[in-house]
């Protein structure tokens, strides 16, 4: 990966996209099978639960919107640190918030 911080800083884009749109293939395509993502109120999801529940209906983002966004390449990782402005309705209570975010995008087998 070393190089590509820019490439993955527009994946990450097209991932917080992915997710205001309800686009489950491009979100299944871009998130790792393995993934652990840590929500601003510390609840955790893995990719079946945060994909599952954007399918249900229990998590809808209506806008996700990154800036900010600084990449460090490790080579075969990068990190990526910014702030995101988050609108979403859980559970039926609808939100909107800024937060700072850290995403880990590492080469696996070329993905």
């Amino acid at each position: 990966m070393a190089g590509n911080a820019a490439t993955i800083i527009e994946l990450d884009r097209q991932r917080m996209t992915a997710m205001a749109e309800k686009d489950i293939a491009t979100l299944d395509r871009i998130i790792a099978d393995d993934l652990i993502y840590c929500h601003s109120s510390a609840r955790l999801d893995t990719k079946k639960s945060l994909i599952g529940a954007m399918e249900s209906g229990a998590t809808v983002y209506t806008s996700v919107v990154p800036s900010d966004v600084v990449a460090q390449d490790l080579g075969d990782t990068v990190v990526l640190t910014g702030v995101a402005a988050i609108s979403v309705n859980a559970g039926g209570n609808p939100n909107s918030f800024r937060v700072r975010f850290v995403d880990v995008y590492a080469n696996q087998g070329g993905q």
